[in-house]
């Protein structure tokens, strides 16, 4: 498959550009997922012309505009920042990015939880860096994370989908955006919706039926879609997306063979078993019966099940 272009912290693929000298080089980015995304480094601190090595900065004042400041000499580099910023992410508009991993709690690129510093020296983890919090601002809608918090399970699984999932909108884009194709995206990702937000689903759903094809209906749609898929899905969620396709299969599975879906099924819900247990046996029956429209739901195959994102309990 062609790989995704993905944008994230040159340190954590092993070059030697943070203030020490040193890297961040995280190993299952580059190794797990370097095998589905294209890197497009970026290190604010370097691209704005400060040295390797260079003196520490960090956040002071107020979290919602601090200043980026060295620890030592205290000079101020926030403008010298927020210039460069301004051309790096016209730049990056033009690489057709479809997600971001940023470095945490970095001055620069930290995406949240950075400390800022107030006038009397006490920090509060409430900033985001420099250049991170320039990005979201201007590309509200991409699927953003840290290093830090892809170690947890469930939002590393999150993340990756919801860069699926835009990159498969950036590809219906290029094709005009067509009300056809919406109602056929739409539908190929109706049951991964339902999974995270119903409440989003029915609201993408009255979106698409709007008559007529225009920029507002579908800029609506994505940040809608965006926001809803951003949402962790729980097993509760998933349970209720489990039992819907499960149902689809009621005049084919014999006694038997439902009791056992319904056990792991239940079991999934209780903690016991991986949600990929019950989504393997779901993928089974939808070949072996041929089930045209869940054939075609990325629930049951939202992104390579080589990275195993669903295998935790």
């Amino acid at each position: 498959m062609e790989k995704i272009t993905i944008g994230i912290s040159t340190c954590l693929l092993g070059e030697k550009v943070r203030y020490d000298g040193g890297h961040k080089h995280d190993r299952y980015i580059t190794g797990t997922l370097g095998q589905y995304f294209e890197w497009a480094p970026v290190c604010p601190e370097v691209g704005c012309g400060l040295p390797v090595p260079r003196e520490a900065m960090r956040l002071v004042g107020s979290p919602e505009d601090p200043r980026l400041i060295t620890i030592r000499t205290g000079i101020d580099h926030t403008e010298r920042m927020k210039e460069w910023a301004q051309k790096k992410l016209d730049d990056l508009a033009r690489e057709e990015l479809s997600g971001f991993i940023f470095k945490s709690r970095s001055p620069s690129s930290g995406m949240q939880g950075v400390k800022v510093y107030s006038e009397s020296g006490m920090p509060s983890r409430r900033g985001a860096g420099i250049f991170a919090r320039a990005f979201m601002e201007r590309f509200p809608l991409l699927p953003a994370e840290d290093d830090g918090r892809l170690n947890d399970p469930k939002l590393r699984e999150n993340f990756i989908e919801r860069v699926f999932v835009f990159k498969r909108w950036q590809e219906l884009l290029k094709k005009g955006g067509a009300p056809r194709d919406l109602v056929n995206f739409h539908t190929d990702h109706k049951l991964l919706l339902m999974a995270h937000s119903p409440q989003h689903a029915s609201i993408l759903g009255k979106i698409v039926a709007t008559p007529g094809k225009s920029d507002s209906k579908l800029e609506a749609y994505i940040r809608t879609m965006m926001e809803g898929l951003r949402l962790i899905a729980t097993s509760r969620k998933n349970t209720n997306v489990l039992d819907h396709i499960m149902g689809y299969f009621k005049k084919q599975l014999t006694g038997d063979e439902k009791q056992e879906l319904l056990e792991i099924i239940g079991n999934y819900h209780k903690g016991v078993l991986p949600l990929i247990v019950p989504i393997t046996v779901l993928n089974h029956y939808v070949r072996k019966y041929d089930e045209p429209y869940l054939k075609r739901q990325y629930y049951l195959n939202p992104h390579p099940v080589e990275l195993m994102l669903r295998n935790h309990v």
